[in-house]
């Protein structure tokens, strides 16, 4: 099976993982940082705002089964796109919401989809999700990995931090 990847910051990594790997066709999807300029940083180093990273998740997938648009769709339903700074009550730049792109037809894909949110007129505020070049992905420690199933409750706490709320009034 050929698989591709697509990486998506959108906030908190825990609350980025349970939306794509419960779809058919998701091979992986693994917690970490990118976007900085520090080799290998650590959660405390991202969390001091020192390495220029910010959390995403890195998603490895099926083309065949599902495609790069429909996870980019998936993406904008889990994120606020008129936030540059954070997402809910995650707060600075490592939470920051980024579609990073790791070929030419991403990027279209990607930027077709984000004109279309723009033009649908569904938010008051601009649609400030950057679209970048994909940068090393350093996957995060292994406690934050698979965190909606190591820690359910704590995962419903922080959907729970506006996420949920901005989901359902906008999305559904």
């Amino acid at each position: 099976m050929a698989t591709d990847t697509a990486i998506f910051a959108g906030g908190c990594f825990w609350c980025m993982v349970k939306p794509f790997d419960t779809q058919p066709g998701i091979v992986s999807v693994r917690s970490g940082y990118t976007g900085g300029h520090t080799v290998n940083p650590t959660y405390e180093e991202v969390s001091s705002h020192t390495t220029g990273h910010t959390e995403a998740v890195k998603i490895t997938f099926d083309p065949e089964t599902i495609s790069y648009a429909d996870l980019v769709e998936i993406y904008w339903h889990q994120t606020d796109p008129t936030d540059a700074m954070g997402q809910f009550q995650d707060r600075g730049d490592n939470y920051r919401p980024v579609i990073f792109v790791n070929s030419d037809q991403q990027r279209q894909i990607a930027e077709k989809s984000r004109q279309k949110l723009t033009d649908s007129g569904m938010f008051d505020e601009p649609i400030v999700t950057k679209i970048e070049d994909v940068k090393p992905f350093y996957e995060a420690e292994e406690y934050h990995q698979d965190f909606y199933r190591k820690d359910p409750e704590r995962d419903a706490m922080e959907e729970n931090g506006g996420r949920r709320q901005f989901i359902e009034k906008h999305w559904q």
